[in-house]
């Protein structure tokens, strides 16, 4: 538009310009000159190529401006015209629908159905607007506010949650544990049944069952000969160069004129090819020249380099090596390095190369030599060994070498007699060379070796352990002399006097030893000297063992420090099997402290689980005459006796103990046991009555009561119950025995009574809580049972028993979804309580009871309840490995308890071997457990009284039935 405006301009004005000029002729007026000639205005107009004026704008005279035109805007489109895009989804395929959602998209839908009344209109109404600072700060401290909200209630959402997922799944199991207990009862199926049940038949087409293979036929050698004759354009020879001397190997016929294929020459080509590579594998390091057919497909993975790093790398590597052999040839870790490299990548005979070279480099550096030797075969490498002792003939390890490669004993011994003429200083030479001969021999070689290395004391040990006893005394009495720094020649010294029935004069050479070490300026270290005397222990030398203990055991400790450190002492060298030195160690304490009670103690359980009944009386015997007062030891001494079936000398302890301790219970209640457990009830009696007039307690008192209950007499027992609640109403076991009694006897009202009125006195006492309820629960009461449950619960809120029987009762009434919240609430009360975690691993169902047990190992992870619910978890999956080691584990960690060895006995009668179910009975009589919940229940049992542990081991273990 403007270019056109800008031509019509001139035409305007030379019109004007000519109007003008005839106008002035007509005038007569001057003439007007033109602005320019004729020639110029046809060809090229004035203003081409100006500048435009200022302010001026083409069009605008004649209202050109401001337009657009159909080139701007591109052809008219209709509404229901088709947009360009072919597979446009619907609602987007005409303009007139873009367009009305572009429309919708700028204009807010302030619909009343997008209204929410909490949340008003689902887009900002102010979305359009500006969105400054204050806005900013407005949606931050609103997004503060909605975070700290959703923190209140996350507690309460996540449970909420969790319960519904949990009811969600129980509505809705999967597909596994809707099959899991038809899954548990293929137990039950026979191999008959099994074998019976029908086959599932193929239910593919005929053509995928029975798919056509791919047939490979072998092509003829007949075809490769035919195309390789056509497929040629030039196959023959020039007649005169055939008859020139073209000559075949074979005698009497020329080179063929056409291109033949001979098979039989390409499969000689192929097995020399073959024996190539095989010849190429057997030539290996240590000289192999015998190839294993079935070891030849490893052989030749071997060739394949198994270098970590890349090719480049690897030429880097060789490239920086090579530099540096350069620079400096005389390196010896450069050649090692270098030939290494290459025996990595594969390329042997490159590595000997460069060895060899390195050894013409370097002749006295030993390990490019040894290298050398390493690297070749057998003979080769005896032949570098050989030049390797010519360069360097002081080198023990290339003789060590040397004669490692000799196969025959004849030879080795030639080499090592060689080396120790030229090296005759060596102690590792000498040593090898003993090693090889017959002990008369290697007599003769030592009595040489110790004069040429008079410092060894290997050789002069060796020396004495083959000569006869006078000849080792002197033999170590020289090497004493020659080392009086050295403590092993005196404790040789010392086994070799006790190992000839000389014990008198071990404690003198030990203490000779101290003193002589001492002069010559050693510290005496303790721990060592102990070592040592473990060693003596495990050889059987006792004398030396506790001559060395007693000489060492008080170096170095503070005097308050020496018990604690004694015991330490003692307990360690239990645990490394010296049990020797640990008797030595306790002898010597208990004669540094013959007073202290704990000492004594300590001795005595160290001789009933690792001594003789023996032993461990005589140790008794000297205790209660030191230390009178201590019960225990009198106690043990008596049980001692007993076990040993000697009820006389047990009562004769006895009763020295009552002259040293007149008023005792514990020993009053062991006498009575003696007799009891002997059928002597009258001397029992009488014993228990004197102790009631002489020592009342209430201990006494009950146990005056259980026997005449377990007697029979139970008139006597509720008249002897009735007088000791007289004295000790607060004591609950009196309470629980009386109730007991009187459920026995059928009169529940006055068991309901008696667990009343112990309840009053005894309120924090969780047993008779327990009886109570059990009692409520077998007359039919279950709501009064719940309810003094829950009166027990509020008055010992921590109590993991009274829990458990909540749980226990309401799954008994097969009310589970109540025991599992029970539960809970349980675990929240006593989150650290084994035996609630125990029971809930079996509340859940199966297919989540690992998890729960996972949950209890982390809350109690040493707690033997859930050690034992783990063991039982892997006993019902019948992982029977595992099952043992937890059970190990648990009556590992607690002994006393009984239900774990029941069960454990139980396990063994199923799955173990008579070895190991007697094992573990003689373990269990040895712990005497006397708590759990299942062995309680039969230990005290009124007709179980007399019953030993392994009695009511296998009575328990009858009544487990596997219902985990």
């Amino acid at each position: 538009m403007a270019h056109a405006a800008g031509k019509q301009g001139p035409k305007i004005v030379s019109k004007s310009s000519a109007g003008g000029t005839g106008a002035a002729g007509a005038g007569g007026g001057p003439p007007i000159m033109p602005l320019a000639s004729p020639l110029m205005g046809k060809k090229k107009k004035p203003f081409l190529g100006m500048p435009a004026p200022l302010g001026y704008v083409p069009g605008l005279g004649r209202g050109a401006t401001g337009f657009t035109t159909r080139s701007d805007i591109g052809p008219a489109r209709d509404a229901n015209d088709p947009v360009d895009d072919r597979h446009a989804p619907p609602g987007k395929r005409t303009v007139g629908d873009q367009m009305k959602k572009n429309q919708d998209d700028d204009d807010e839908d302030l619909n009343d159905t997008n209204y929410d009344e909490f949340n008003g209109y689902a887009g900002s109404l102010f979305s359009s607007g500006p969105y400054e600072k204050d806005d900013e700060e407005a949606d931050a401290i609103y997004a503060a506010l909605d975070k700290r909200m959703d923190e209140r209630r996350k507690e309460r959402r996540e449970l909420r949650e969790k319960e519904e997922i949990e009811k969600y799944r129980m509505e809705r199991p999967k597909i596994q544990q809707q099959f899991s207990d038809l899954k548990r009862k293929l137990s039950e199926v026979s191999e008959e049944e099994w074998l019976s049940i029908p086959e599932v038949g193929d239910a593919r087409n005929k053509r995928q069952r029975n798919p056509r293979y791919e047939k490979l036929t072998p092509v003829p050698d007949s075809f490769f000969s035919k195309h390789l004759q056509t497929g040629e354009n030039h196959t023959t020879v020039d007649p005169l160069q055939g008859l020139g001397g073209l000559n075949t190997p074979y005698p009497g016929s020329m080179t063929p004129g056409t291109g033949e294929l001979d098979m039989r020459k390409i499969g000689q080509a192929r097995n020399t090819l073959m024996d190539m590579r095989l010849s190429q594998v057997s030539d290996s390091v240590s000289g192999q020249t015998v190839v294993d057919p079935k070891g030849y497909l490893t052989d030749l993975n071997s060739m394949i380099p198994t270098h970590g790093g890349d090719i480049s790398d690897i030429k880097k590597a060789r490239l920086l090596l090579k530099s540096v052999r350069e620079t400096n040839p005389h390196h010896p870790p450069a050649w090692i390095a270098s030939a290494r490299l290459e025996e990595v990548t594969g390329k042997l005979q490159v590595a000997r190369n460069l060895i060899m070279k390195g050894t013409e480099m370097c002749p006295k550096s030993e390990d490019v030599w040894l290298e050398a030797a390493r690297l070749q075969p057998g003979d080769t490498a005896k032949a570098v060994v050989a030049q390797a002792v010519r360069h360097l003939p002081g080198s023990v390890r290339i003789y060590i070498r040397a004669a490692e490669l000799e196969t025959d004993i004849r030879a080795k011994k030639r080499v090592l007699r060689k080396a120790l003429e030229n090296v005759s200083k060596s102690v590792r030479l000498w040593k090898t060379a003993v090693e090889l001969e017959e002990p008369e021999d290697a007599r003769i070689m030592l009595s040489r070796a110790v004069e040429c290395c008079p410092t060894s004391v290997e050789l002069w040990l060796a020396l004495a352990r083959l000569e006869t006893y006078e000849n080792a005394r002197r033999v170590l009495n020289k090497a004493r002399e020659n080392i009086p720094t050295d403590r092993h020649i005196w404790i040789t010294a010392a086994k070799l006097e006790e190992a000839n029935s000389n014990t008198q004069m071990v404690d003198k050479i030990i203490d000779r030893a101290i003193t002589s070490l001492r002069a010559n300026g050693v510290e005496i270290n303790r721990e060592q000297w102990i070592q040592d005397a473990e060693e003596c222990d495990k050889a059987g030398s006792v004398a030396t063992c506790q001559a060395v203990i007693r000489a060492v055991i008080g170096i170095g400790i503070e005097e308050e420090d020496r018990k604690h450190t004694w015991m330490e002492d003692a307990d360690s060298c239990v645990a490394h099997g010296a049990l020797e030195c640990a008797r030595a160690i306790y002898a010597h304490a208990l004669q540094v402290f013959p007073s202290k009670k704990s000492v004594w103690l300590r001795a005595a359980y160290f001789e009933k689980n690792n001594g003789t009944r023996e032993s461990l009386e005589a140790l008794l015997q000297r205790a209660v005459a030191h230390c009178p007062k201590a019960e225990v030891l009198w106690l043990m001494g008596a049980k001692s006796k007993w076990l040993a079936e000697d009820v006389p000398a047990a009562r004769s302890i006895l009763a020295l103990a009552f002259q040293a301790n007149p008023n005792s219970e514990e020993i009053w209640l062991a006498a009575v046991k003696l007799e009891s457990e002997n059928n002597e009830y009258e001397r029992a009696r009488r014993l228990l009555a004197k102790a009631r007039s002489s020592a009342p307690t209430a201990r006494v008192f009950m146990k005056s009561v259980k026997l005449e209950w377990v007697l029979g007499n139970i008139d006597a027992s509720q008249e002897l119950c009735t007088e000791a609640l007289k004295h000790y109403e607060d004591f609950p076991k009196l309470w629980m025995m009386r109730g007991q009694i009187e459920e026995q006897c059928e009169n529940m009202d006055k068991a309901r009574e008696a667990y009343n009125q112990g309840l009053k006195k005894c309120p924090h006492s969780g047993g008779l809580w327990l009886l109570l309820s059990r009692l409520e629960e077998r007359v039919g009461q279950l709501t009064r049972a719940r309810a003094i449950l829950e009166k027990a619960r509020l008055k010992n809120p921590q109590g993991p028993d009274l829990w458990l029987e909540s749980v226990r009762l309401e799954f008994r009434a097969g009310l589970k979804n109540i025991a599992n919240t029970l539960m809970a609430k349980a675990l929240q009360e006593c989150p650290n309580s084994g035996i609630l975690w125990a029971e809930a691993v079996f509340l859940e169902a199966r297919p989540q009871r690992k998890t729960k047990s996972v949950d209890a190992l982390k809350k109690c992870e040493h707690d033997p309840h859930v050690l034992l619910a783990v063991a039982k978890l892997f006993w019902s999956e019948r992982k029977i490995t595992k099952a043992r080691e937890w059970f190990l584990r648990t009556v590992k960690i607690e002994p006393d308890l009984g239900d774990a060895w029941a069960l454990f006995y139980k396990f063994e009668l199923q799955h173990g071997t008579e070895e190991q179910q007697e094992e573990v009975r003689k373990r269990c009589e040895n712990a005497e457990p006397r708590h759990g919940e299942l062995w309680c229940a039969e230990s005290k049992h009124v007709l179980n009284w007399q019953k030993k542990t392994g009695e009511i081991l296998a009575e328990v273990a009858s009544k487990i039935k596997n219902t985990f």
